[in-house]
């Protein structure tokens, strides 16, 4: 299968901008991990221990907060259980957790990839990202991250900011390039209803950025990674070549996964496809086992997922993919709509549906647009 998802949901503080499942109470981290590890110990014996293992990936929330021995603990019992053939093992971390003997000891409990969330380098936009970490730690951060056993990191950027200039993000971009990332994740800004960001918009207080200024800054990121070789492979993530991220490209891809911890997904596609969501409360999944209803997916909403999500990547989707796996043809208004907007030079049309740089600008557009024909 795909992998394993681990949510690790404790934060320092709320950054302004994230819905992601999180608490700032951090006292329950000891309790969180034998909860845990009790939870990976219920799969033992059951189908989902059958298949193969090529990623985990422990996400959050800030998963740095955890100790190595704390680690430990949920590594060893990931073996005990299910049969790793690990391509791919991915922490994610905040720079002001980081130290040369934390990265040590990652690297000596099999952790293969680091994901490091620096989001900008200038101090304001960081204050106003709420960000627990300075620039300074950021930069300290890289610096200790090249020097490390780490050949495979990446790193996350924010664009798109209200009132962040185009300077500002050159400059982000300059700092970044100096360390060699040989992945990026670059997100343009989203704001989110439930959030203090989405409170702020929602109160008049803070205007979002226009559409253009966004694609500018895409523009920007585009061609100064591209310059330094780091090529645009989904629409937020970059990577040098045989860098990808193998983990969520799986996701990408319909493959299977679990997701094992408060708020965490899984899918599953064997006879039937079915998809699951851990109730977002760390207080009853610390209290009780998790049984959440489950989702059965049709081939035609699973056939909508797979253009959504294939769009999204340099790859696309095949058509014989879109006929033989999901049994699903695209109409006559869809090819319609597709040739006119080749003509547009917004997507490419052969065997594989891909968007080209502009049509990534409109891409949830032009997915709305496509599956609303069908």
């Amino acid at each position: 299968m795909s992998g394993i998802y681990l949510h690790i949901p404790f934060c320092k503080q709320a950054c302004s901008y994230c819905d992601f499942y999180f608490v700032t109470r951090t006292s329950e981290r000891e309790h969180f991990v034998q909860r845990l590890v009790e939870d990976i110990k219920s799969y033992s014996d059951t189908r989902f221990a059958r298949e193969t293992v090529e990623t985990i990936y422990f996400g959050g929330g800030t998963p740095s907060l955890l100790e190595p021995a704390q680690l430990e603990q949920i590594m060893g019992a990931l073996y005990d259980v299910f049969d790793i053939n690990a391509r791919e093992i991915t922490l994610e971390m905040n720079p002001d957790d980081v130290s040369a003997q934390f990265l040590a000891d990652l690297k000596s409990l099999g952790i293969s990839r680091a994901s490091m969330g620096v989001q900008s380098f200038e101090p304001e936009l960081l204050e106003f990202m709420h960000r627990a970490h300075s620039s300074e730690e950021a930069l300290q951060c890289l610096e200790l991250l090249s020097a490390s056993e780490f050949n495979s990191f990446t790193v996350d950027l924010i664009y798109g900011n209200p009132g962040q200039s185009v300077e500002q993000l050159e400059r982000d971009v300059k700092k970044l390039l100096q360390f060699d990332p040989p992945h990026i994740s670059a997100y343009s800004l989203t704001i989110e209803p439930r959030t203090r960001l989405g409170k702020q918009v929602e109160l008049g207080r803070i205007a979002p950025p226009e559409d253009d200024k966004v694609a500018e800054h895409f523009d920007i990121i585009n061609r100064m990674f591209s310059n330094q070789g780091i090529e645009r492979y989904e629409v937020s993530n970059y990577s040098l070549p045989g860098k990808e991220a193998v983990h969520n490209s799986h996701y990408w891809e319909h493959k299977n996964y679990l997701g094992l911890g408060p708020g965490a997904h899984s899918f599953w596609w064997a006879d039937t496809a079915e998809r699951w969501e851990n109730e977002q409360d760390l207080r009853k999944y610390l209290r009780d086992k998790d049984h959440p209803d489950r989702e059965e997916l049709s081939l035609k909403q699973l056939a909508e997922e797979r253009l959504m999500m294939g769009l999204r990547t340099r790859k696309g989707v095949g058509k014989e993919e879109l006929s033989e796996e999901y049994d699903y043809i695209l109409s006559s208004r869809q090819l319609d709509y597709l040739k006119n907007r080749e003509e547009e030079g917004k997507v490419e049309v052969d065997k594989r549906i891909n968007l080209t740089d502009e049509g990534i600008k409109i891409t949830d557009a032009i997915i709305l647009d496509l599956v609303t024909l069908h």
